[in-house]
């Protein structure tokens, strides 16, 4: 099998650091899309045509086209939902207050799409459903998405002032983050993969990726090599 180059369409730098958790190497091309959802989209279906977007877009841009490896492009979105409404990242400070009073002492739900495009010399390296998959020119493509269901406790009026002011809340999805701040402390209970909640269901993603394209992300056979 030749070698396949892994690129990730995001600027999130927590997908990044996960990615990096299970000894992925890859190089970031974030995607320069709109992210328009629209209104009264299944969420299921609204984070995998999203994911995808942002990875077909970074397929044509001209430094992945004149790679000559083969490619398998990453591409990521996550969503939260309240009541069948869906919140994306908070477009100010006010709306980010909003967003948290609307999931205080509620459970929510947060979806993360996930796309693989690939491109690759050999096709019979490609494994997917084609229920589920299709073909885009050259490149092959796959997507999935995961949810898990998050419990907020009751949250004051003081804590969420003070969580906006700190910034935080406005690079993420639902307008709190629970892996590295203070919005962790705002969840009473998650049922699903807490790493789906943070970005990235990497559970999901290594059977996935496995099942599509096996032989290309092998964290274990790393692991062995450094021990």
């Amino acid at each position: 099998m030749s070698e396949t180059r892994i690129i990730l369409a995001s600027a999130s730098p927590r997908r990044r650091l996960l990615l990096q958790q299970i000894g992925l190497s890859y190089t970031v091309v974030p995607a320069d899309i709109e992210e328009e959802i629209a209104p009264n989209s299944d969420p299921a279906d609204a984070v995998q045509v999203l994911s995808l977007q942002k990875a077909l877009s970074v397929s044509e841009r001209s430094e992945v086209a004149d790679i000559n490896d083969d490619i398998l492009i990453i591409g990521a979105d996550t969503i939260v939902v309240l009541n069948n409404d869906i919140l994306g990242k908070p477009l100010s400070s006010d709306q980010a207050v909003d967003m948290l009073r609307s999931l205080s002492g509620q459970t929510h739900q947060v979806y993360t799409g996930v796309a693989f495009v690939f491109r690759g010399g050999d096709s019979r390296q490609w494994h997917s459903d084609p229920a589920v998959s299709a073909v885009t020119g050259i490149f092959q493509h796959h997507a999935f998405h995961e949810r898990t269901d998050v419990t907020f406790g009751k949250l004051s009026q003081a804590e969420i002032t003070a969580y906006v002011e700190s910034g935080s809340p406005l690079d993420k999805a639902g307008a709190y983050g629970i892996q590295d701040d203070l919005g962790a402390l705002f969840v009473e209970r998650i049922n699903g993969d807490y790493y789906n909640v943070v970005g990235f269901p990497l559970f999901r993603f290594y059977r996935e990726v496995n099942k599509v394209l096996p032989g290309v992300v092998t964290p274990f056979e790393h692991a062995s090599r450094i021990l």
